[in-house]
């Protein structure tokens, strides 16, 4: 972060007038908030004892501007240019001068320097923005001759005098004696002239303070990092990978505007260090704005304003590439507060429609709101909010943005999980009332067996009682060979006939048991007991489906083999699979199969007089969905009573099989989209 000046040159340089045109609406108040401007400082800077350093403000310069950039040292030494030397302050054209206007022309600067009192302290320039593509200072040594030191943004980090992240220059001072130096700048952005004088005390001083603040910040944000990116290996939550992007692209964005990459990371690389000077504002446009979108469910809660913020982003990040590539009109500035002002209220209207974690997310980008208006006032010259708060407001305010974002992330996922739980507990509360009905079904089954073993028992002990009334008979007429004979066949008669009671009870056992089920009273939990499960349901349908043999719909081939989906059949031939519900009743079925099972049988059993009302009421389904398939149940009986094979006494599953209704929606699906 160079100090006292802004966070982002390159944002300055691409929306200069835009800051002028904010400026300029400015000046009025602060032509009556602030006091008068002082009059014109004189041009020598002067060094007295007790001072460590200097402001160097452009009305310390004078300038002269080359727009053919061949002007050398001696060319502007002469005379004839030395008289063209304008006041820093002020160009010829009236324009303030505290940044490079024309990006075509080379600017010289020229400073005088004089320590007034006997100094043992050596004293160094520094040049605030480190993104000057090309800077050339002259220093006069001590036998009065100048020495060049080129350097630059365009050049390796290793072709600067000392290894900081600013332009930092020697300079040569003897007491009493006034040294003028010179600086040739070339810039293909609108820079900044701000500079600082400091002896090597206070310079030692501030590195130790500003890298310390840095490493500082930059441990922040990598803290920031590391745990969002376990909280989404372990959870696995999209937002927080999403939010990791957007912490990256931050640190990218810093680390090219304070010039720590450069020095640090790709030293000997200034072609990567202009193109992420010029890329990262871009990535931070749509990492944020992708992550914005999805952390405020805008897809899910602005259906309709959603797209238009994903067009805007999208378009402005491919115009600021445009405009960085080849245009270059100074006029991106306005492309970064659309997308940003349209996130800013589409979070409005998500916190408006009871999205809490909406609130936390206004609250971080109002800190940076908050430094983007002390940057305002630099750039007006506002010397009063100059100080070491401001300057560094915007790392301040993007520490406050990650650390307040990722507490709103947390809290998002907290009410995710609560819901979650709810809905948890409202299904544990549905399988326990249905694992009492469940418990009811098989003890009323117990007692129903035990009803067929008393009745079996009290069978076994009647023909036990037969059997020895007819032994003590057939003991009594041995000797009478005709009444042996006719007992012997009324014998024969009566266990004929009890035979024939054990065969009815059985079947009336069994009758019974299935009429439990066929009846019209039974409900849905003694049902479910013959068709558990979905799995039991298709096996069903699949048996009776196929029944006389599989037959491909496709090729007409007689052979198969399992597909993925349960009970499905491959064939063997085409590969063609179709499920056991394809060309059905059940065919497209939106509810469970074992519901709609249970709606068929009732419907049938009561021979289409049941309600939509009480169908609703017992599977619990909503009535227009029951109404719907009663209307499919009841075409399908009306179908199956003119069929030729019908008959009266068929069971009630003969209708699952009708799939003229799924062919009839297929057709008008088909007509609907070739028309």
């Amino acid at each position: 972060m160079r100090p006292y000046t802004h966070q982002f040159p390159r944002l300055q340089a691409a929306g200069s007038l835009g800051w002028r045109v904010l400026g300029y609406l400015c000046l009025l108040f602060l032509t009556f908030a602030t006091p008068g401007r002082a009059a014109p400082r004189e041009d020598t800077l002067r060094i007295n004892g007790g001072i460590n350093e200097l402001y160097v403000d452009p009305s310390r310069y004078a300038v002269l501007e080359d727009p053919s950039g061949r002007l050398t040292l001696q060319d502007v030494m002469s005379p004839t240019w030395g008289s063209r030397f304008q006041s820093g302050d002020v160009t010829s054209g009236g324009k303030l001068a505290g940044n490079i206007e024309n990006t075509e022309s080379a600017y010289w600067l020229r400073i005088n320097v004089r320590i007034e009192d006997s100094d043992e302290h050596h004293w160094y320039l520094e040049m605030f923005d480190s993104h000057i593509n090309n800077l050339t200072f002259y220093g006069a040594n001590t036998a009065g001759k100048y020495a060049a030191v080129h350097t630059g943004a365009d050049l390796p980090f290793a072709t600067r005098p000392y290894s900081y992240k600013n332009f930092l220059f020697s300079l040569h001072l003897q007491p009493g004696q006034t040294q003028t130096y010179y600086l040739r700048l070339k810039s293909s952005s609108k820079t900044s002239f701000l500079g600082r004088l400091r002896n090597e005390a206070m310079l030692s001083s501030h590195f130790q303070s500003e890298y310390g603040m840095l490493g500082g910040f930059y441990g922040v944000l990598l803290i920031m990092v590391v745990y969002n990116l376990f909280i989404f290996l372990f959870i696995g939550e999209q937002t927080y990978l999403r939010y990791v992007a957007y912490v990256l692209s931050c640190s990218l964005l810093f680390l090219s505007e304070d010039g720590l990459g450069f020095e640090y990371i790709w030293p000997k690389l200034p072609w990567l260090n202009q193109i992420v000077n010029a890329g990262a504002p871009i990535l931070l446009l749509l990492t944020f704005g992708y992550y914005a979108r999805h952390f405020l469910d805008a897809p899910q809660r602005l259906p309709r304003f959603d797209p238009v913020v994903r067009l805007v982003v999208l378009l402005s990040a491919g115009l600021l590439l445009l405009d960085t590539m080849f245009i270059q009109s100074g006029f991106s500035f306005w492309l970064y507060l659309l997308p940003y002002g349209l996130l800013y209220y589409a979070a409005i209207q998500v916190y408006r429609q009871g999205f809490r974690p909406a609130r936390i997310f206004l609250l971080a980008q109002a800190g940076v709101v908050v430094s983007l208006l002390f940057l305002i006032t630099r750039k007006l010259g506002v010397d009063f909010f100059n100080n070491a708060f401001t300057v560094y407001s915007m790392n301040v305010a993007f520490v406050f943005e990650v650390a307040v974002l990722s507490y709103a992330l947390g809290e998002k996922i907290k009410g995710i999980k609560d819901a979650t739980i709810r809905a948890q507990e409202k299904l544990v509360k549905q399988l326990r009332k249905k694992h009492l009905a469940q418990d009811r079904l098989v003890e009323q089954l117990h007692q129903n067996q035990e009803l067929k073993d008393q009745l079996n028992s009290e069978l076994e002990a009647q023909v036990a009682r037969r059997t020895e009334e007819l032994r003590q008979q057939s003991e009594t007429i041995v000797a009478q060979n005709r009444e042996l004979l006719q007992a012997n066949g009324l014998l024969a008669l009566q266990s004929a006939a009890i035979e024939k009671l054990n065969t009815d009870l059985q079947r009336d056992l069994q009758e019974a048991q299935t009429a439990r089920v066929l009846s019209k009273e039974v409900d849905f939990g003694e049902f479910s007991q013959i068709y558990p499960d979905k799995d039991a349901c298709l096996s069903y349908l699949a048996d009776l489906k196929w029944a006389q043999g599989y037959r491909c719909r496709k090729c007409g081939h007689e052979k198969y083999c399992d597909a993925r989906e349960a009970h499905a059949r491959r064939c063997t031939k085409c590969r063609y699979v179709e499920s056991a519900t394809a060309y059905t009743m059940l065919q497209k079925c939106k509810f469970s199969i074992i519901k709609a099972f249970y709606a068929v049988f009732l419907i049938y059993t009561h021979k289409g007089n049941y309600s939509s009302q009480e169908l609703s009421r017992v599977l619990e389904l909503r009535q227009g969905t029951c109404w719907s398939f009663s209307q499919k149940v009841l075409e399908a009986m009306r179908r199956r009573r003119l069929a030729p094979d019908y008959d009266e006494n068929e069971g009630w599953t003969h209708v699952l099989l009708d799939s003229t209704s799924t062919v009839e929606e297929d057709q008008v699906a088909v007509e609907s989209v070739r028309s």
